[in-house]
C-alpha cells in the first residue's frame, strides 16, 4: 500500500503520503473518509461491505455508533470528491449492503514514469564534415548555455541578496477524533489548543500563531488547505488526527508549506496517555524546529510544558481539557460544565494552576451569559485567579481574567492595565488578551490604543465574530460611524444571528439613519426579545415618541419573563425618549451591584444628554472615569 498513487478522473491519490489531490492542488481528507476512499479503492469496481469497513475502521474494543459515523464520514468523501448518492461518478451505493467505486481507476507506478524518461542513446562521434556542417547548431546551444549559467548566477545573487522572512504565521487545524466518539472531542481539541498555546510560547517575535477561535470554523470542514491558508493569511498548516483505545493514543501530523502545499514533515506517534503531556511538546518542538530552520535559524527550545503531580497528572489534565472544552461553547449550560469539570480537576490536583485559571475565566463571563448578578460569580473568579497566580504566576490567562475582574467589577483602570500588559508579555499571541485590552482603553477614551490591540487580535484571531464586532463597537465609540457601520456588517455577514453585531443600529442612529435601524431591529425581532428595547431607542431618538412609549411597553412585558433586571439598551431607551430620572435610577444600580452595564458610560454616543447632569458626573469619578 505505502508509495501506491492511483488516479480516476481528475482525482489523484497518494495512498502512502495519504493525500488526495484534484488537478494537482491538494484537498483536505480528514482520516476516516481518507481510510474509506483507500478501502474502496483496494478493490475498485467491487463491492465492500459495510461489516467489512467497521473492521478496518474501528477495532472491536472501542465502541462507537458504527451506522453515524460510516454515514458521517461517507458524506464527507462524497463532499471531496464532488459526488452524490443519488448520482455517482465515484461512490456507488448498494443498499443494506455496502459500497462500490465505479470510476476507472489507473496505478500511477514507479515503473511508468521511468519509462516516461527517455534512455540514454549510445551515438558514435560524427565525422569532420558532419561536425562541420553542424557548427552553426554548436554555436546556438553554447549560446543559450550561457544565457542560462548567466541567469543561474543572477538569480542565485539577487536571492542571497533577498533576506528570508523574519516573521512566518502558522494555524494549527482541528485535529480530529477517529475514535467514532463525539464525547472524546475533548480530547482532539484539548491537543489542538494546547499545541497552539505552546507553540506561541516559543518566538513570538518570528512566528505567529492563529488562536483557537478562527481555526475551529474548519473543523469537520471540507476546505481545501489552500483556501484555508489564505483565508488565515499563513505560510504553514499542522494538521493532525487522534485516536484513543484504552490507555493508549494515536496521534499523526504533518506540516503543510501554503506556498506550494507541500509537506515539510509528518509523524506518528504512539504514547500511553498518561503521557500526552509530553507527547504535545514533542510535536509542539518538532514542528518549531522545522519552522526556525526555514527562518534560517537553529532549533529553539519551547518554554517548559504544563505540569503536574506525577501520581494525578493525566486524571486532572483530563478533566482540565473537558473544562476548556464546554468553555469555548461560550453558553450558560456549557459554562455551568466547565466549571464543574475545572473543580473536579482541582479535586485531583489542588497544585494544578491551569485548572485555577480556567475557573476564574468561567465565573469571570458567567455573569454576562446567565444574567446573574456579578456579586455572585466575580468573587470566586477572584479567588481562582489569585490561586492559579499563586501556582504559577506566568499564566497569561491567570492575569488576563484578574484583569477583567479589575475593570468589570472593581472599576480598577490601572490594575486591569498592569494584569492586561502582564499577560501579553507573557503570551503576546493569546488574542483575548489583546481582545480585552483594547475595549479597557476604549473605555478609557483612548481609542488610537484601543484599535491597535483591536487589529492585533484581529490578527491573531481573523474568523473570530467577537473580537470582530468589539472593533466595531470601539469604531462606534470614537465616533466613526460609517467604519463602525462597515465593520458590524462584516460580522453580519459571518452570521447574521450574532446578537452583539446589531449594535450597529447604533451608528445607524447617530448618523439619522433611523429606517436602516428599524430594518435591522425587525431582521432578528423573532431571536431577541431585545429588538423592542433597541425600538424604543431608535423611535425616540428619531422623535416619534408614541411608537416609542409602545415598544417601551413591549420590552417592559417581555422582561417579566427574564432574570436580568439590568439592561444598557434600556437605559440608552430612557434617554432617548427624555426619562432622565429613570435612566439615572438604573445606572445607579447598576454602579451598587457592581455591574459592567457602566463601563461604556464615559465614551457611549447615547449618553450626551445626560453629560451635563452632576449625577452623571458623579457617577463617571465613582467609577474612576471622570474628568
Amino acid at each position: 500500500m505505502p508509495g501506491r498513487i492511483l488516479r480516476f478522473g481528475v482525482f489523484q491519490v497518494n495512498l502512502g503520503a495519504r493525500e488526495l489531490r484534484k488537478h494537482g492542488v491538494q484537498i483536505r481528507l480528514p482520516g476516516q473518509p481518507f481510510c474509506i476512499l483507500s478501502i474502496l479503492l483496494e478493490k475498485p469496481g467491487e463491492v465492500v461491505t459495510r461489516e467489512e469497513m467497521r473492521e478496518k475502521l474501528w477495532t472491536a474494543d472501542v465502541f462507537v455508533d458504527f451506522e453515524h459515523s460510516l454515514n458521517s464520514a461517507m458524506k464527507k468523501l462524497r463532499a471531496a470528491l464532488g459526488d452524490s448518492p443519488e448520482n455517482p461518478r465515484y461512490i456507488e451505493t448498494l443498499p443494506r449492503q455496502g459500497y462500490r467505486f465505479i470510476a476507472p481507476v489507473e496505478e500511477i507506478a514507479l515503473a511508468e514514469l521511468a519509462a516516461a524518461i527517455p534512455p540514454t542513446e549510445t551515438v558514435e562521434m560524427p565525422t569532420v564534415p558532419a561536425l562541420q556542417r553542424r557548427w552553426p547548431l554548436w554555436l546556438g546551444i553554447a549560446a543559450l548555455l550561457v544565457v542560462l549559467a548567466a541567469g543561474i548566477v543572477a538569480w542565485s545573487r539577487a536571492r542571497a541578496r533577498t533576506p528570508l522572512p523574519t516573521r512566518l504565521t502558522i494555524a494549527v487545524l482541528p485535529f480530529e477524533n477517529l475514535t467514532g466518539d463525539a464525547a472524546q472531542d475533548y480530547l482532539s481539541d484539548g491537543l489542538t489548543e494546547e499545541i497552539i498555546a505552546q507553540l506561541g510560547r516559543m518566538d513570538p517575535e518570528h512566528l505567529g500563531l492563529i488562536s483557537r477561535t478562527s481555526v475551529m470554523h474548519y473543523k469537520h470542514g471540507n476546505e481545501e488547505i489552500g483556501q484555508i491558508g489564505r483565508e488565515l493569511g499563513v505560510q504553514y498548516l499542522l494538521e493532525g488526527s487522534v485516536r484513543r483505545e484504552a490507555d493508549r493514543v494515536r496521534v499523526t501530523t504533518q506540516l503543510i508549506q501554503m506556498k506550494d502545499q507541500t509537506r515539510v514533515w509528518s509523524r506518528q506517534y504512539d504514547r500511553e496517555l498518561n503521557s500526552l503531556l509530553a507527547l504535545q511538546s514533542e510535536i509542539a518542538q518538532e514542528t518549531a524546529d522545522e519552522i526556525q530552520l526555514t527562518l534560517g535559524r537553529g532549533p529553539k527550545p519551547i518554554a517548559a510544558s504544563r505540569k503536574l503531580a506525577p501520581d494525578t497528572s493525566y486524571a486532572a489534565y483530563d478533566l482540565y481539557l473537558r473544562g476548556r472544552y464546554f468553555w469555548n461553547k461560550r453558553t450558560g449550560e456549557g459554562f455551568r460544565q466547565a466549571a464543574d469539570y475545572f473543580q473536579k480537576a482541582i479535586d485531583k490536583d489542588p497544585n494544578y494552576a491551569p485548572a485555577y485559571a480556567g475557573l476564574a475565566d468561567t465565573f469571570a463571563l458567567m455573569s454576562s451569559w446567565t444574567q446573574v448578578p456579578q456579586n455572585e460569580f466575580m468573587p470566586k473568579a477572584r479567588a481562582a485567579a489569585l490561586r492559579a497566580l499563586q501556582l504559577d504566576d506566568n499564566l497569561a490567562e491567570a492575569h488576563t481574567s484578574l484583569a477583567l475582574i479589575a475593570e468589570n467589577y472593581d472599576y480598577d483602570w490601572q490594575t486591569a492595565e498592569k494584569e492586561y500588559r502582564r499577560a501579553i508579555e507573557l503570551d503576546p499571541q493569546y488574542a483575548t488578551a489583546h481582545q480585552w485590552y483594547a475595549e479597557c482603553l476604549s473605555f478609557e477614551g483612548r481609542f488610537a490604543e484601543a484599535l491597535s490591540e483591536s487589529e492585533r487580535a484581529r490578527q491573531l484571531d481573523p474568523l473570530s465574530l467577537i473580537i470582530a464586532t468589539d472593533q466595531g463597537a470601539i469604531l462606534y465609540y470614537s465616533r466613526q460611524y460609517d467604519r463602525a457601520i462597515d465593520q458590524f456588517h462584516v460580522v453580519i455577514a459571518m452570521e447574521p444571528n450574532f446578537a452583539r453585531a446589531h449594535m450597529v443600529t447604533l451608528p445607524y442612529v447617530e448618523k439619522g439613519m433611523f429606517q436602516e435601524a428599524l430594518a435591522d431591529t425587525q431582521s432578528w425581532q423573532a431571536n431577541d426579545s431585545r429588538a423592542w428595547e433597541s425600538q424604543a431607542y431608535i423611535y425616540g431618538r428619531s422623535g416619534d415618541m408614541l411608537k416609542a412609549e409602545r415598544a417601551l411597553a413591549t420590552a417592559k412585558w417581555n422582561r417579566t419573563r427574564r432574570t436580568d433586571t439590568l439592561d444598557l439598551t434600556v437605559v440608552q431607551a430612557y434617554v432617548a425618549m427624555g426619562k432622565k430620572e429613570e435612566a439615572i435610577s438604573v445606572l445607579q444600580a447598576a454602579y451598587r451591584q457592581h455591574s459592567n452595564l457602566v463601563t461604556s458610560l464615559k465614551v457611549d454616543p447615547a449618553f450626551d444628554p445626560l453629560r451635563g447632569d452632576p449625577r452623571f458626573q458623579e457617577l463617571l469619578r465613582h467609577i474612576g472615569l471622570g474628568q
